[in-house]
């Protein structure tokens, strides 16, 4: 049977790795696990976002399907995984059958955000502890290749270095033991490695004898929409795809196919400041455009801002940012450039909203520099048209760069849009977990502090590639 060979190949490596350093990676593995916050746990806080969560797979070959990239740009595939919007990357490490290397893995994490899987044959200690250092969040352990006492023992090790284990399953016997091991993510493997069969409907059938809290993912066999929806009706809404996102060639219309209709997400590009920025949004064609009119690098003028609004594409409509300035100056502001919406991103009260609403007659969004949920459930009693969610750095009221969680969404009652951080690399899944009205770009499609053609370009066409936003 090959996962007899596969877990003995594993068997092997491992030895040769503990003979070689194995105090010195477990010693490094720890040290790194002190200096980082181990009880955050990415893998799964992102596969507990609302929707459907799929988990991404990078690999060469398999034991099933023989060479399924000839080509492989590692590190071009999981950037387009993590810009189509995965929850997390799946990096297959095993080199005899699948082809895979630590390598590979080590390079992926260093050029992605989003979490990474080790998709191994795991039997020993010292490959938890070398997961780590290659930068894993997640490692993934198999039931049938491991004894009761090696299984609780690993997720106990994973646990203290800050890593999710992923415990993989594929009978009713497999589920009962990684639960009794304290499994916090069971997975049912739908292909049998004994055969390399498949049967789509093993995890629907084996669902719902996993705790309810605990994360279950479907893995392997689905190669179109209609698989996920079979899935979605038995209540599964996490899932590991390999073989139809590797051979995707646009990975975020694929990933889009997969997740299915979703609300579509209009686009802010904020801090337009030259007439070239004004080319390039007409060119693009966002929702909005964004002028700032307070202490910032990308402040206008009101002269300024009125000559280039008057050169805007009318179907862009124009924003004003405001912070802590009065009424009036906000109301002739308005009229002199021809405002479409005002946004105020300073400490303006609810008092001082509606005095603006009422003296320019215009829609009221109110920026919350949101550090967690609390920050914002004020805001929902407030008379603003829509709040604009950013990330919170102290002494800084935007523009800084910095992203914000966008599971903080679950705390707005109201219309709002998603600003803090957003670029190509993070946009799609944001708008998927926070399901804003709109999403606000600034700094990230910038260039040396200038805005960038391609780069408003690229977000616009990703979010339609992605189903979010018409094309």
């Amino acid at each position: 049977m090959i996962l007899d060979t596969l877990a003995k190949g594993a068997r092997r490596r491992a030895r040769v790795l503990e003979e070689a350093d194995g105090e010195g990676i477990r010693e490094a593995a720890i040290a790194r696990a002190l200096d980082e916050d181990v009880h955050d746990f990415p893998f799964e806080r992102n596969l507990r976002a609302e929707g459907v969560n799929i988990i991404c797979e990078v690999k060469k070959a398999s034991p099933s399907k023989g060479i399924i990239a000839d080509h492989f740009p590692y590190l071009e595939i999981a950037r387009d995984y993590e810009r189509a919007g995965a929850a997390a990357i799946s990096v297959l490490t095993e080199p005899d059958y699948f082809l895979g290397s630590g390598l590979y893995l080590k390079k992926i994490s260093r050029a992605v955000q989003i979490p990474i899987l080790r998709k191994d044959f795991i039997v020993s200690e010292v490959q938890i502890y070398e997961s780590k250092l290659l930068g894993a969040s997640a490692i993934l352990l198999i039931v049938s290749i491991l004894t009761d006492e090696e299984l609780t023992r690993f997720i106990r090790t994973a646990k203290g270095l800050g890593l999710s284990a992923l415990i993989e399953t594929r009978t009713e016997e497999e589920i009962r033991r990684a639960v009794l091991a304290g499994a916090r993510i069971i997975g049912v493997n739908n292909r049998d490695l004994r055969d390399f069969s498949i049967d789509n409907t093993r995890a629907a059938r084996l669902h719902s004898l996993v705790p309810e809290d605990t994360l279950f993912i479907a893995e392997s066999g689905i190669q179109k929409r209609e698989d996920i929806e079979e899935f979605l009706a038995a209540g599964i809404r996490n899932f590991l795809i390999g073989e139809a996102m590797m051979k995707a060639e646009d990975k975020a219309e694929k990933l889009a196919e997969f997740i299915g209709e979703e609300p579509r997400v209009q686009c802010k590009i904020c801090g337009i400041s030259r007439e070239r920025d004004i080319d390039f949004l007409n060119d693009a064609l966002p929702d909005y455009a964004g002028f700032i009119f307070a202490r910032s690098p990308r402040k206008v003028t009101p002269d300024k801002a009125a000559g280039l609004i008057s050169l805007l594409d009318p179907r862009i409509k124009a924003v004003g940012v405001f912070v802590n300035e009065t009424t009036e100056t906000i109301a002739d502001i308005a009229k002199k450039t021809h405002l479409s919406v005002i946004q105020l991103h300073g400490d303006e009260d609810f008092e001082t909203i509606r005095e603006v609403k009422e003296r320019t007659g215009l829609p009221v969004w109110k920026a919350i520099r949101a550090g967690s949920e609390e920050d914002i459930l004020p805001w929902n009693d407030s008379p603003a048209d829509a709040l604009l969610l950013d990330a919170k750095v102290m002494g800084k009221r935007g523009g800084t760069g910095k992203r914000i969680d966008p599971n903080f969404a679950r705390a707005v009652r109201k219309p709002f849009l998603l600003a803090g951080g957003m670029n190509c690399e993070n946009i799609v899944r944001a708008a998927r977990i926070a399901r804003p009205f709109a999403v606000d770009v600034n700094s990230g499609v910038e260039t040396d502090g200038m805005k960038d053609k391609e780069k408003i370009q690229a977000v616009i066409r990703l979010l339609a590639r992605s189903g979010l936003r018409k094309g």
